[in-house]
């Protein structure tokens, strides 16, 4: 009467956070490409109500493959801000850099992503945001004027001082024009047009002195900030930022290869799909995608930390004891109702007739099933399908037993459109691991792959 299953292979082993608080959420570094060449730093989500930033720099790590040069993503800088989906949730962290005291909570972050900015190996930063309406150099209306910063490529000066090894990036407002004429040049509408905007920091520019790229120019390093507009979708303003990050590694010499289109329905499609989060070194899996809101008596571990790992770096858990919460960016995607268990991990696979076909099938798999499908038995382990109701006087475990879709209670499923279910795997009174299947015959996904984070730990004591 239960089910799980791995969609590809997640490496991202991450500890979940304990209380209802959200600081020990730290954010993300992944380091991808061959290791040599120029390399480029992105920084999404340091203002957490601005999604289509952090989405985009978020799909550079797991939908794209870069073949020349390196490019550094975190993704997820201020965690806290984008669960809440506020600019700040200890303040602004984009006002932090020109000063933070010890005692900031957001203090080892800062310090973190200064020494990142500061590297040797990198050449340029770009630090992804939404902004308000549309950037106009001129006044038009209240929506498009010199006040707004949406869709645009801002600067703190026309030109990088005292940069030798940087020269041919040094030229910030030449290469900001550059990038703008790429990304004008596949505009969606008029309206969108991008322009750029030099906030000429030095001349006086108090707020703009504490921010990420005026601390990254004035040591050294090019660094731009790309605004979408918040007047546009989610989808929308990613394709935008894809658009303006791809112009930048074009020009600083990074190539890539991605497996979608730069399309606003493409960018829609891969925002929410292969969504998947493991437990236990997949013990247990699930598939995220159209999840119900609430999955209950789902087995975790007895007085034990929580190791979970994601598909997307915007995917993480939060809770303790009676409830965790599953987030995708500021979105709650499902709520975990816990049942504890002592774990044995001794299970790796099990035997399996899926449509007829014999397959050994392992723990923390999912399986895609056309018509049916049968577990066979293996000693001392007990098999128990979530959602199936055994006739009157059934045996206790479920091994054997030829079941459709229609044989299992559909509001016991994973999904809301009821074809994806638990099975679940006891010796004992212990919990051995858990399969998914999918009568959606859907195949597992590609390998996905992202960067540790580790939390707080969870308690269950007196469960």
């Amino acid at each position: 009467m239960r089910l799980v299953a791995m969609v590809g292979l997640l490496l991202c082993v991450v500890s979940v956070a304990s209380a209802k608080h959200l600081g020990p959420l730290d954010y993300t570094m992944h380091r991808m490409g061959p290791g040599h060449g120029p390399t480029l730093l992105v920084v999404g989500g340091i203002q957490g109500d601005e999604p289509g930033g952090f989405t985009a720099a978020s799909l550079l790590t797991t939908r794209y493959n870069f073949t020349k040069g390196n490019v550094w993503v975190a993704p997820n800088l201020s965690f806290p801000s984008i669960i809440l989906s506020t600019r700040g949730f200890h303040g602004d962290m984009n006002r932090k850099f020109a000063f933070i005291a010890p005692d900031d909570p957001d203090y080892k972050t800062i310090m973190s992503i200064k020494d990142a900015i500061l590297a040797p190996e990198v050449d340029l930063i770009l630090n992804l945001h939404d902004g308000s309406g549309y950037y106009r150099p001129t006044a038009i209306n209240s929506m498009l004027n010199p006040a707004r910063w949406g869709q645009s490529v801002i600067i703190d000066q026309e030109e990088l001082d005292n940069c030798p090894d940087h020269n041919h990036l040094g030229n910030l407002g030449n290469l900001a024009r550059h990038v703008a004429a790429q990304v004008n040049s596949k505009l969606l509408n008029a309206l969108h047009v991008y322009h750029v905007k030099n906030t000429e920091t030095r001349l006086g520019d108090r707020e703009m002195e504490k921010t990420l790229t005026y601390f990254a120019i004035t040591h050294g390093k090019p660094a731009f900030g790309v605004e979408a507009s918040k007047d546009l979708s989610h989808a929308q303003r990613t394709y935008y930022h894809l658009l303006a990050l791809e112009a930048f590694m074009r020009r600083m010499g990074i190539e890539f290869t991605r497996d979608f289109d730069i399309t606003p329905a493409d960018v829609e499609r891969v925002i929410h799909e292969n969504l998947n989060l493991a437990f236990y070194d997949n013990r247990i899996f699930l598939d995220l995608e159209n999840v119900r809101s609430q999955l209950n008596y789902f087995p975790l571990k007895k007085d034990a930390d929580m190791p979970f790992a994601a598909s997307s770096p915007r995917v993480t858990v939060l809770g303790a004891g009676e409830e965790y919460t599953v987030y995708h960016g500021n979105k709650v995607l499902t709520r975990l109702r816990p049942e504890y268990f002592d774990y044995d991990e001794s299970l790796q696979s099990v035997p399996m007739r899926i449509d007829g076909q014999r397959r050994q099938v392992g723990i923390g798999q999912m399986v895609g099933v056309r018509e049916s499908f049968l577990v066979e038995a293996l000693p001392e382990v007990r098999v128990n399908v979530i959602g199936y109701a055994p006739p009157s006087g059934g045996q206790e475990s479920e091994h054997g037993v030829l079941l459709t879709n229609a044989d299992i209670q559909s509001r016991f499923s994973v999904d809301v459109q009821g074809t994806i279910y638990r099975v679940e795997f006891y010796k004992g009174p212990k919990f051995a691991g858990m399969i998914l299947v999918n009568f959606r015959g859907r195949p597992a996904a590609p390998p996905v792959v992202c960067t540790a984070r580790v939390l707080s730990s969870p308690t269950n004591a007196g469960r």
